[in-house]
């Protein structure tokens, strides 16, 4: 499986994540409680109205989350647990179409014991557009994008609320 590069490393949760693999789904920005994401609508992605598969966002979405909630490097102790969803909510405000690059950003918002709250924004561009760059560029700030990157339009709204479980 091809690995997702992060600053040098790949985060665990990528090694074996064949569906984002799939999705094609590019690491942007990575840091304790927040991930930057990018993917292109592919034809496959679509559905019979000819714009994106729900499943498609909230998958991309998803991805965005878990990567929020777990960290790249976990801490000595933190190796035999991860984070998981324990519920989501996604509002879909448009249509996003084939070629179209969507960005997500994944914040966490609340974290209590084993328990946390993580809003995630998904954007839509088209592809002759700012976010469509092809260089993967670096955030500034954790939960900003880099000042390179326009984001298009707020396209889905997506909340998860997650909790921190054994990985046996």
């Amino acid at each position: 499986m091809a690995e997702v590069s992060i600053s040098g490393g790949t985060h665990p949760i990528l090694q074996d994540d064949y569906a984002s693999e799939w999705m094609g789904i590019e690491v942007l920005a990575l840091d304790d409680g927040h991930a930057t994401l990018r993917m292109t609508l592919r034809q496959e992605m679509l559905n019979g109205f000819g714009m994106a598969h729900g499943g498609m966002i909230f998958a991309f979405g998803d991805t965005a989350f878990a990567l929020a909630c777990n960290p790249a490097k976990p801490q000595p102790g933190e190796e035999d647990s991860i984070t998981v969803a324990s519920g989501v909510d996604i509002n879909f405000l448009k249509s996003a179409f084939r070629g179209q690059v969507l960005t997500a950003v994944a914040n966490r918002r609340a974290s209590t014991g084993r328990s946390g709250l993580y809003d995630v924004q998904i954007y839509a561009a088209d592809p002759a557009g700012p976010a469509a760059s092809l260089a993967a560029p670096a955030a500034t700030v954790p939960g900003e994008l880099p000042a390179d990157i326009l984001p298009g339009e707020l396209i889905a709204e997506f909340r998860g609320r997650s909790r921190t479980i054994s990985k046996k």
